[in-house]
């Protein structure tokens, strides 16, 4: 589940290396900045140490992609960063750290990291009340609505089979299970008799959703029911009101969806409050609802 998120950029260990480098009227400065004689230095390049802070902080970011944090790790990363040193170190020489393209780019870095460590501390100290999370889920409750099936099904390739199929169950309904062991193609549920389990009308292709919400419980379908995979035959078992999760089971996304809406109302003050005059008019603002309700929805209805 993705919930309403601005964006929080993360700048590379390559860029990391060369921030000190973002003001063009400022002279060219080692690609990495001189750390305090109590930071623990991995490495000197030409004179420019690379601290064990920088290798602390790559390999944590690695940490998602690589979770192996060994020794021989980071020493792929302490070398990566020599390596960058040197070359950034050449760069400046060049004069590279003044083009206007490069400039832009590290102020795309430098911005993107300073609102991600903002947007950190904020979201660090906006931890939500009991009282602002039940709130919230009351409200996403409210809007929990609509129902959920539980049926099975029986798949064949054909209308013809499927017909015959239907013709055999009007005689005997018992034989559902069975059939459906025998003839579904569906791999997944035939070995349990063609159950589907419950699930929500819009989980499903719209002709099977479609033909489901048109039946009664215990009905089995007069006619096949095409879709991209073929006919099947259903049968509904149930179906009830959908029902909101307990508070307990979705509280870590009540946590974020209160925590983001906090964070969207502050950076619109900041908007609000700031002196910002457009060169052209933007293009329209493009709305990204909160994912939370889906998350509840999803919830809501029990798994396959």
């Amino acid at each position: 589940m993705q919930l309403l998120k601005y964006p929080i950029f993360l700048a590379s260990a390559a860029s990391l290396l060369v921030l000190s480098g973002c003001n063009a009227d400022q002279p060219a400065a080692p690609a990495v900045t001189t750390p305090a004689e109590s930071i623990e230095v991995v490495a000197t390049v030409n004179g420019t140490p690379i601290s064990k802070s920088i290798v602390d902080l790559i390999a944590t970011q690695e940490a998602g992609q690589n979770p192996t944090d060994t020794p021989e790790a980071r020493a792929v990363i302490t070398n990566q960063l020599i390596m960058q040193t040197l070359i950034a170190e050449e760069a400046i020489k060049m004069g590279m750290d003044k083009s206007p393209a490069v400039q832009d780019q590290l102020n795309v870095i430098k911005l993107s990291v300073l609102s991600n460590a903002y947007i950190q501390d904020y979201l660090d100290n906006q931890k939500p009340s009991e009282e602002e999370l039940k709130a919230e889920y009351e409200r996403i409750k409210a809007g929990v609505v609509g129902s959920e099936y539980k049926a099975r099904h029986i798949l064949v390739e054909n209308e013809a089979d499927a017909q015959t199929i239907i013709d055999q169950l009007k005689k005997n309904p018992d034989d559902f299970t069975k059939l459906a062991e025998e003839k579904s193609l569906d791999t997944v549920s035939k070995s349990n008799g063609g159950e589907l389990g419950w699930f929500v009308l819009n989980s499903m292709v719209p002709e099977f959703g479609s033909a489901t919400a048109k039946m009664q419980n215990g009905q089995i379908s007069d006619v096949p029911v095409k879709t991209e995979f073929g006919y099947h035959v259903i049968q509904l078992e149930e179906s009830r009101p959908i029902q909101a999760p307990p508070f307990t089971e979705v509280r870590e996304f009540l946590v974020e969806s209160v925590q983001q809406e906090k964070l969207k109302k502050q950076v619109e003050a900041l908007k609000t409050s700031a002196n910002i005059e457009m060169a052209a008019a933007p293009a329209p603002a493009v709305e990204v609802a909160a994912d939370t309700e889906a998350k509840v929805e999803a919830e809501a209805a029990p798994a396959k």
